[in-house]
């Protein structure tokens, strides 16, 4: 008998697998990777290297097919509109990216399947994430992305570090996922509904909003420990110092890119008629994450916590173009999230480089513990200067210095923020930039003016790290030099906003 005689009353939600074909495509990918890891236990690294890339990039050609095609599926769950396409073209360059990169610290347990399974599953979620248009959907995605990440964190089993990472990631994890949580229920409390597209429509009317700000304060705690906004982000320097370097690598780029879509769709789209409620929030959350990711990264003698620190202090600025609240910051903050994922990960290729000398002796580096002290970067301008250069390339771009991404990404985001009225935080933001450039360039100091120890002939770079290296290198110029198409497609992706 047809569902509509048993249950008149019960409407049969519309499937439409369209819309969410690519991540269909990397859930598959996922999937099959994990049963090769199974049932072929002798498969080489470079098999599963090339099932991942294979089903990125039939994900990827199913996100251009569907690129104009914006709809809303699932009951109103899922928004493939510009902003889930533009975040899906950066999660997949990102996923393709990381698993180039992988494999080479730690070789006996990067090149199993698994290991790649939960990469292409992570950012599944990740995209998913990106194209939630409901509060169930967001914390679904986020519990997809963050138990790979849990895993993939501790992955290397036999460092204390790494196993050390994966339990505070978890511990702190699962604290933020219960605010977020709860945040949801006192949403659905105040409006009846946890569709995104709704709360708009009764956040626009309603009188007295108290319990719909307490929902969005408690939502708003769950984003601020993904994007590691301060003061939610005492995790991030353990994680990113103790997790394997590949993984590192796509937290940085891949999770900050989800999770600030969610926290523009949920807090300018979903949000945007209590704009005058959560601006002054967010406007201190901003100056706090830039303060502690600019003053503290000054301190730091490692490399990856001193990228942990500067992936605060972006967290901050991108945080700027959200406080804008209007069509050209958000843009300007999708533009960010691009140019700063690109740049990050060709920064922690650098590292993962560096951590890949065959013997101490080789690049005098302290990776013992698979860390990269500073001090051990004295004199790698003479002993490596492609590597040297690379690095003080991206550093470079990490401090806005022209004409690199950075500098686009910070001019269009403080730009954008003026034009809204916001040019005490732009202030703020110039002057923690110029405390973070110090860092920066202090590395860039150390491998060009101090002197290191003699080495032997480096070991011949990985092909797949050398690929990384190049593009990354690459999309950060050019993004910097001619940023116009680039930047017209992120403020295109906007429009959401209405």
């Amino acid at each position: 008998m047809p569902l509509a005689q048993l249950a008149p009353d019960i409407v049969a939600p519309v499937v439409n697998f369209k819309a969410v074909c690519p991540e269909i495509a990397m859930a598959v990918a996922g999937l099959i990777l994990l049963l090769v890891a199974a049932f072929g236990p002798s498969v080489r690294a470079g098999v599963f290297k090339a099932l991942s890339l294979a089903g990125i990039a039939v994900a990827g050609g199913l996100t251009a097919w569907i690129w104009t095609g914006h709809t809303v599926a699932f009951s109103r769950m899922i928004a493939s509109d510009g902003v889930a396409m533009y975040a899906r073209a950066i999660l997949l360059s990102v996923a393709a990216l990381v698993v180039l990169m992988a494999g080479g610290e730690d070789d006996g347990k990067q090149s199993r399947g698994e290991f790649y399974s939960l990469v292409v599953l992570s950012v599944t979620g990740m995209m998913l994430l990106a194209a939630s248009a409901d509060l169930v959907m967001v914390f679904v995605a986020l519990e997809l992305l963050s138990l790979c990440l849990y895993v993939l964190a501790g992955f290397t089993l036999e460092r204390s570090a790494s196993q050390e990472s994966a339990l505070k990631y978890f511990l702190l994890g699962a604290f933020s996922s219960a605010f977020f949580i709860y945040g949801v229920a006192l949403t659905y409390g105040a409006t009846g509904s946890t569709n995104i597209a709704v709360i708009s429509s009764v956040a626009a009317t309603v009188s007295s909003p108290r319990l719909l700000l307490a929902g969005l304060a408690l939502l708003g705690v769950g984003f601020s420990f993904k994007v590691a906004a301060a003061p939610f982000h005492m995790w991030i320097p353990d994680v990113y110092q103790g997790a394997p370097t590949s993984v590192t690598a796509l937290m940085a780029s891949g999770t900050k890119v989800a999770a600030f879509a969610a926290f523009l769709r949920v807090f300018v789209g979903g949000f945007g008629g209590l704009v005058l409620d959560w601006r002054p929030v967010l406007w201190v959350l901003a100056v706090l994450t830039m303060l502690v990711g600019a003053v503290l990264g000054v301190v730091q003698t490692d490399l990856k916590r001193l990228l942990a620190y500067s992936s605060i202090a972006h967290a901050g600025y991108i945080l700027i173009g959200v406080v804008a609240a209007s069509r050209a910051g958000i843009g300007a903050s999708l533009y960010y999230l691009l140019a700063y994922a690109l740049t990050v990960i060709g920064a922690f290729a650098v590292v993962a480089r560096l951590e890949r000398a065959e013997h101490k002796s080789e690049a005098r580096l302290s990776i013992s513990g698979g860390f990269v002290s500073l001090s051990d970067l004295a004199g790698l301008g003479a002993r490596q200067p492609v590597l040297a250069g690379l690095l003080t390339l991206f550093l470079l771009s990490l401090a806005g210095i022209p004409p690199t991404s950075g500098f686009v990404s910070k001019f269009t985001v403080f730009s954008a923020a003026v034009d809204s009225g916001q040019t005490g935080l732009v202030v703020i933001g110039v002057a923690t930039s110029v405390v973070a450039a110090f860092y920066y360039l202090k590395v860039i100091v150390m491998m060009f003016m101090q002197p290191g120890p003699d080495q032997a002939s480096p070991r011949p770079t990985a092909a797949g790290l050398a690929a990384v290296l190049g593009i990354t290198a690459a999309a950060t110029v050019f993004l910097g030099v001619l940023p116009g198409w680039v930047l017209e497609a992120a403020r295109s992706a906007a429009r959401f906003l209405g």
